[in-house]
């Protein structure tokens, strides 16, 4: 078995030698595909190293990460250990951190945390588990933090530590300020850290302040160091870390200094590294359309010009001698790229009737569309593309909005109190299928951690669910066009959700085989900090790939749109829809029926902004860019990318 270090990924867009990437990375690195790929071969290594120390009698001594990183590392240990005969009998564990103060029982604390993922479903010795204490007495925590030093250092030092990194660059929870030589201590959390917590404590509030860590001279003497990282959200933080100097203020960049030290990366969290954001800047690229695109895009910001005012100059000056070389001038360049962006410009999302349709992003015809719109929450729809939704009403589609989960995590008690009141008030719980008295009597003793009710769930999903038929109906949508799936693997009553099934497929299938779509939208945004758009996509994606052979579908475009946290990039867009200031204001006033997620949003990311705020910052900022360089002024506009299924 090979380690990551001998494993290299096939990264088809990977352009450049090993020489030219360590001018600017200074921590050995490997992209992948995607987490899954990446989980496997780093389960691997840890199940090669343990048998290799049960040939040699020996135990090996794990340091663990928690997070939604590790978590399909430890799945694949967990079928190795069922299906290949792994063996955890001689692993001794020392896990990075614990919140303080947790109690070991609480479903936040990272005890429960590995015994949930990995530690219940293995014969790992529980003498051998070691995970900091967080009910220690703070005037027995110096003497506590002194003596899990000392028991790492009696069983032999850490022969493998895994890591993940927050969005501060820290690693366990060494925050910000974190000295090179700190040992095991009790620190005081960085807000930002906090807030990415949040969602899984049902606000900051409850966000433990403090937390008992590892410190960064103990992860360092690891013989082995391996960091994860997923995601756009992580792109910054691991372009710092691995490209920038090294610093207290990001203390991952220590990471440097280990002589074994790997970063496994997936292609989102590698996406601002220099090399995939700049290829040209580090050496000889292959010039794709896309990478042509991207460039030139590029290019313009940096120089701060329009597409049209590029000169030869600006090229040369600027790492693309070659790709001008090429194609033989600026100009050539110039003008195939401005018409590459202006053709991505319409007014008519569903395709304009009796038109030349050969430089438009959608077909003429059929000039009567049928259109499915999935919208993972019961407010992405038009928080995401609802200036496009109104469109397609107006110009005659017939357009069907199938909301994949109920949202009812994101309902607070406070919300839901509120409506059980009045409704119980007003009926007395006579004549309806909710027991409101229970609803109430349940969220007014409801204890840490404890999961909704039944009834209560009920009751959050027919808040959300009331929203959207009121924002649908001022977008001028028909009841009858409403669809609810509430798909299975959403309904935990917990922030964590099941992974997607068959069940959640099928039940997709069933929609898109009744409306039978010439058009698909569905949300492509993959930085929701919870992964429902994830799971709620590839539950499309594998429905669209069950149905391929259908007749239906071969006239079945999709479109991807991104929702409230990041847009796509200019040289990624297929069709960009203009929006009136009108439109912008239709779209705020759709957004706003939305009331339980206004003001105090549960789920808020790493962005403060309300959602509607967010949205229209978006749209305009796009509208801005394609202004900038050089296309016509429109007030806002809303992107999408087509997909190939």
């Amino acid at each position: 078995m090979k380690s990551i270090l001998e494993i290299k990924p096939d990264i088809s867009y990977k352009s450049v030698g090993k020489f030219e990437e360590t001018r600017f990375e200074k921590i050995h690195n490997e992209i992948f595909k995607n987490s899954v790929e990446a989980s496997k071969i780093v389960a691997q290594e840890i199940a090669t190293l343990i048998r290799s120390k049960q040939a040699e009698n020996k135990s090996c001594v794990l340091g663990l990460a928690t997070g939604s990183s590790p978590i399909k590392v430890y799945e694949e240990l967990v079928r190795m250990y069922k299906e290949e005969g792994l063996s955890f009998n001689n692993v001794v564990t020392f896990n990075l951190d614990e919140y303080y103060p947790m109690k070991k029982e609480n479903n936040n604390s990272y005890h429960y945390f590995m015994h949930q993922h990995l530690f219940n479903h293995v014969d790992i010795r529980p003498e051998n588990i070691n995970v900091p204490d967080g009910t220690v007495a703070i005037d027995e925590l110096n003497q506590y933090c002194v003596d899990y030093e000392m028991k790492i250092k009696k069983a032999g030092g850490l022969d493998f530590q895994l890591l993940g990194i927050g969005r501060t660059g820290h690693v366990g929870f060494n925050e910000p300020g974190s000295h090179i030589n700190s040992g095991t201590r009790i620190i005081t959390l960085d807000h930002i850290t906090r807030i990415d917590a949040s969602s899984d404590f049902n606000g900051i509030d409850n966000v433990p302040k403090r937390a008992i860590t590892m410190g960064v001279s103990t992860i360092l003497r690891s013989k082995r160091i391996v960091l994860m990282a997923w995601g756009q959200n992580k792109a910054s933080i691991i372009k710092r870390t691995i490209q920038g100097d090294i610093s207290s203020e990001i203390p991952a960049t220590f990471l440097q200094n280990h002589a074994n030290a790997t970063f496994v990366l997936d292609q989102p969290a590698a996406s601002e590294l220099t090399r995939f954001k700049t290829p040209w800047l580090v050496g000889e690229c292959i010039w794709t359309t896309e990478l042509r695109n991207k460039a030139i895009v590029s290019l313009c910001q940096e120089t701060k010009q329009s597409i049209l005012k590029l000169t030869d100059r600006d090229y040369n000056n600027n790492g693309m001698s070659d790709l001008l070389a090429q194609e033989g001038s600026a100009y050539d360049l110039n003008i195939n790229m401005f018409n590459v962006l202006q053709h991505t410009i319409t007014g008519w999302p569903g395709g304009k009737p009796n038109t030349d349709d050969s430089h438009r992003p959608e077909r003429a015809n059929p000039a009567k569309k049928r259109i499915i719109l999935f919208s993972p929450h019961p407010d992405d729809d038009v928080i995401s593309m609802g200036g496009t939704f109104s469109k397609l009403i107006k110009q005659g589609h017939d357009v069907h909005v199938v909301y994949q989960t109920s949202g009812n995590i994101a309902v607070t008690d406070d919300e839901a109190l509120k409506f059980a009141e009045v409704c119980n008030d007003f009926i007395g719980g006579s004549d309806c299928n909710i027991d409101f008295p229970a609803v109430i009597n349940f969220i007014n003793n409801k204890t840490e951690n404890e999961i909704d009710s039944i009834e209560v769930r009920k009751l959050k999903g027919l808040i959300r669910r009331r929203e959207s038929y009121a924002a649908t109906r001022y977008i001028g949508l028909k009841d009858e066009n409403t669809h609810f799936l509430d798909l299975p693997f959403y309904e935990t009553g917990r922030v964590k959700k099941n992974p997607l099934g068959a069940e959640d497929i099928t039940i997709v299938m069933g929609i898109i085989e009744k409306i039978k779509p010439h058009q698909v939208f569905a949300a492509g945004d993959l930085a929701d900090p919870h992964g429902t758009h994830e799971v709620c996509l590839n539950a499309i994606f594998a429905a669209m790939a069950v149905l391929k052979t259908k007749p239906f579908m071969n006239d079945c475009w999709l479109w991807l749109y991104r929702g409230a946290w990041h847009e796509w990039d200019i040289h990624e867009i297929d069709m960009a829809v203009p929006l009136s200031p009108d439109e912008v204001l239709l779209k705020r006033h759709a957004i706003l029926y939305h009331q339980s997620q206004k003001d105090r949003v549960m789920f808020q990311g790493n962005d403060s902004r309300e959602f509607w705020v967010r949205a229209e910052d978006r749209n305009k900022n796009t509208a801005k860019l394609y202004d900038d360089l050089g296309l016509a002024e429109y007030e806002a506009i809303e992107a999408f990318k087509r997909f190939d299924y």
